[in-house]
């Protein structure tokens, strides 16, 4: 079954071009043209993914993520005409998988698209009963289930990518280009900031479940996983 895809932009020929570009790579599309017609349209029909322009008048792009992740953890990938380090971190911590800075190549954009996509899919059947864990964390790659001491946590793709990695080498001490390999395709660049912001997002989410010790900040190396025992 084709994705489908929810793309939010108030410039139509943006949209035209989105949409024109990922139903070119086999997606479904529906194009809105502001914030609540986006909520609007995720409350009638679930979308496999978010194209969400920050830039919307009257209700902006991380509004409408901040209200949409107080019910669903959809994949969303924000789009911005503005290449400030803030809007991007902003845009991650409210619960953004990606971001993407107008203007932008429709290749790249597709391509971001499937990385978070292939993030979310489950798992092969036969690998249905594998898992990751240390300490109180459990990561079940089949079903994207991830707890801590038996608590859900509600993780984006490439944050479940992320901490899936560190579980696969608990002991090592795994660089910023390595975390970022084990969530992204390696055709694809992401900024230092972007990777920090990644990693803090799941201390947040982890610190809230009462994991304090996850990832740990090896300076000038990189990062390792923790004891996660709270």
């Amino acid at each position: 079954m084709p994705h489908n895809i929810l793309v939010a932009d108030d410039d139509p020929h943006i949209r035209e071009i989105i949409c024109f570009a990922l139903e070119k790579a086999g997606m479904k599309t529906q194009g809105v043209a502001d914030g609540a017609a986006a909520l609007r349209a995720i409350e009638r029909r679930a979308p496999d993914l978010v194209v969400l322009d920050i830039g919307m008048p009257e209700m902006d792009g991380l509004e409408v993520c901040r209200r949409l992740r107080q019910v669903s953890d959809v994949p969303v990938l924000f789009l911005s005409a503005r290449d400030e380090e803030i809007d991007r971190i902003l845009g991650l911590e409210m619960g953004g998988d990606d971001y993407v800075t107008k203007p932008f190549s429709p290749r790249e954009l597709v391509a971001r698209v499937n990385v978070i996509l292939r993030r979310a899919r489950p798992a092969p059947a036969e690998a249905e009963e594998r898992q990751f864990a240390r300490g109180g964390l459990v990561l079940v790659p089949a079903s994207h289930g991830a707890s801590f001491d038996g608590r859900p946590l509600a993780l984006t793709g490439i944050e479940f990518s992320i901490l899936k990695g560190f579980l696969a080498r608990p002991t090592h001490v795994l660089a910023r280009e390595a975390v970022m390999a084990n969530a992204y395709a390696a055709n694809i660049h992401v900024s230092e900031r972007t990777v920090d912001s990644h990693i803090r997002n799941i201390r947040a989410k982890l610190a809230a479940a009462g994991c304090t010790d996850a990832i740990e900040t090896v300076h000038g190396v990189g990062f390792r996983l923790g004891r996660c025992g709270g």
